[in-house]
């Protein structure tokens, strides 16, 4: 009797079990593997138009996900689109976007970076129980007021472990590569010293010589007063490589200055020991490369295997470690509860280039423009793919206006957070993603140079027409290049732009490269569109902490509005030695990562 009434109770007990486990593995939480090139042009990648250059990881992921056509960077410049990316918020309401010509931290020991009032996307899954990382570039700061105190880190932004780049790669990090940094104020500096030092030892000759009554405590004075000048001026650009370009795990220098030759390896096995790590729980991962901004890597695995040059060569470096990252995730049964995303911060740099190795930046395609230049396609259109198997149909194609700050808010809904946010300009993509919606929330999209409003773009409802409005543009130099050749990199301000009064304007889904400005007589909706985005622009304007520059360049963003403090004033961004992340004693820092112990925790 007990017998069949076990045999009876049997299938419902394991039919119940099965259910539990069932439930338990559908209320599993995602995990999350970004990975964001730096400068990448979107014309480089193979799924979206490039034949030469070799991208099948990439491309894989696209054919077996998602992939957004009009995927567009909040700013055409690192930091501030890095900061609209993870806050899912423009960088003016966080006081990360300037007013003149510095538009990126360039300094380590320098105050300015993201402030500790504003949240991430990190943060928020920290507080859903997730553990997360960052790998590679962060350029959003280190410290405020003392060193150590670390408030503008990794850490203190949600990401529990950090190793990688607390600055950026710059061609100061590698000898012989060139400068980045002010480099005309680095000649300047360096042409007064050799002015002072000559004219001190005129003095001094002259002194000697009897031929002029020179008093020797002045000439003392004259000595340590260069002498101080030299330390707090021209030392700093003198020690770049020493002071910028360095690796922290946390909040520990661990290599100072860092071994640009094998920093690719050191980052991809750093990401594969993250996963590895945290396979058991839900986890977010930023895997945010170094490549392919330059100096470019010289990996001897890659080397003039591309048909473009050392660019191609690490933009084919880059495809390898995003298909091995891949392997990571399928070797350990993650892929079908793991969300994979690819982009680039903004477009590629066009005016990099060099007279032995041709071309150093990227290709944007039709788009024109590229870094650094305003609210051009080229320098803001940037990939977006998603992969997720069994989520995402494969090989759907999202050609709506989406934005990088639409991953704050979709991370936010897959990790199941549901608490009170701030004003927020991202959307959750999921709907798009999934074929759900048609059309994407983003009516009208903001584009900055700087804190100055730039181009406004406006999808209206049920219309296949995507139109930009271009307030100003950039002035390109020399007169018919296309880019700002003279300067290196666009700037934002004065007389660097050029105001259009009307504003230009534009219909990207018939002149996707903005090569055609319509008129009145060309476009029957031009006034339209000029009024329509005249009202978003004032709606957006009255959300904002900040004052924002209006088209005729007439007024400037303040440096505290509202409790949002301006992180790029040169206040802020100039090097203070009392703020230098150093290993060993200050101003002796140096010290080598033990790639021994590096090998054992990445495995």
């Amino acid at each position: 009797m007990r017998s069949a009434m076990l045999a009876l109770l049997l299938p419902l007990i394991l039919t119940a079990g099965s259910d539990v486990s069932t439930g338990s593995a559908m209320e599993k939480k995602p995990n999350f593997v970004l990975m964001m090139v730096d400068d990448l042009g979107i014309g480089d990648i193979g799924c979206y138009g490039n034949d030469t250059i070799r991208t099948p990881n990439i491309d894989r992921l696209a054919s077996e996900g998602v992939k957004l056509t009009q995927h567009i960077a909040a700013a055409p410049l690192c930091s501030p689109s890095r900061v609209a990316f993870m806050t899912g918020r423009y960088a003016i309401r966080s006081g990360m976007a300037s007013t003149g010509r510095v538009q990126v931290l360039l300094f380590l020991g320098g105050s300015g970076g993201l402030p500790a009032s504003e949240t991430t996307f990190a943060k928020r899954l920290q507080q859903q129980g997730y553990s997360t990382g960052l790998i590679g570039k962060w350029h959003l700061g280190v410290n405020c007021e003392s060193r150590g105190d670390h408030c503008h880190h990794p850490n203190q932004h949600g990401f529990s472990y950090f190793y990688g780049l607390p600055f950026t790669l710059f061609n100061d990090c590698v000898p012989g590569e060139g400068k980045d940094v002010l480099v005309d104020l680095q000649q300047t500096l360096q042409h007064l010293t050799l002015l002072f030092g000559v004219g001190l030892l005129t003095m001094a000759f002259v002194r000697v010589s009897g031929l002029l009554e020179v008093r020797l405590w002045f000439l003392v004075l004259l000595f340590f007063l260069g002498l101080a000048a030299a330390a707090v001026w021209y030392v700093p650009f003198a020690l770049l490589q020493t002071w910028n370009c360095i690796i922290m795990r946390n909040q520990e220098v661990i290599e100072q200055p860092m071994t640009v030759e094998t920093l690719p390896q050191r980052l991809l096995g750093e990401a594969q020991g993250f996963i590895k790590r945290n396979a058991d729980r839900p986890f977010l991962l930023f895997f945010s490369l170094a490549h392919i901004h330059t100096p470019l890597f010289k990996s001897p695995a890659f080397t003039g295997k591309s048909r473009h040059g050392r660019y191609g060569d690490n933009l084919e470096e880059v495809d390898w470690m995003i298909g091995k990252l891949r392997e990571t995730v399928d070797s350990l049964g993650l892929a079908n509860n793991t969300l994979m995303y690819f982009t680039s911060d903004h477009g590629g740099h066009l005016e990099d280039s060099d007279p032995h190795i041709g071309q150093k930046g990227g290709w944007n395609g039709i788009y024109k423009g590229g870094k650094a230049m305003g609210g051009w396609e080229g320098g803001i259109r940037v990939p977006g793919i998603f992969h997720w198997p069994g989520r995402l149909a494969a090989g759907r194609v999202v050609e709506e206006p989406t934005s990088l700050m639409d991953l704050y808010p979709t991370l936010k809904y897959l990790a199941g957070d549901k608490q009170p946010d701030r004003e927020i300009d991202g959307y959750n993509l999921m709907p798009l993603l999934e074929g759900k919606a048609a059309q994407s929330e983003h009516e009208f999209m903001f584009h900055y140079c700087g804190v100055y409003l730039n181009a406004v773009r406006w999808h209206p409802p049920g219309s296949d027409s995507v139109f930009k409005v271009h307030f100003f543009t950039p002035n390109f130099s020399p007169p018919g290049a296309g880019g700002c050749y003279d300067t290196k990199v666009c700037l934002c301000h004065g007389d660097h732009v050029t105001h259009h009064n009307p504003p230009l304007l534009f219909d990207l889904f018939h002149d996707p490269s903005e090569s055609r400005p319509l008129t009145p007589d060309t476009e029957p909706r031009y006034a339209e569109v000029l009024e329509r985005t005249a009202k978003a622009v004032m709606r957006h304007q009255s959300t904002l902490p900040q004052k924002v520059t209006s088209a005729d360049g007439a007024s400037q963003a303040s440096a505290d509005v509202h409790g949002v403090q301006n992180q790029m004033t040169w206040e802020k961004i100039l090097w203070r030695p009392w703020l230098q992340p150093c290993c060993g004693t200050f101003p002796f820092c140096g010290c080598k990562e033990n790639e021994a112990i590096y090998e054992s925790k990445a495995a």
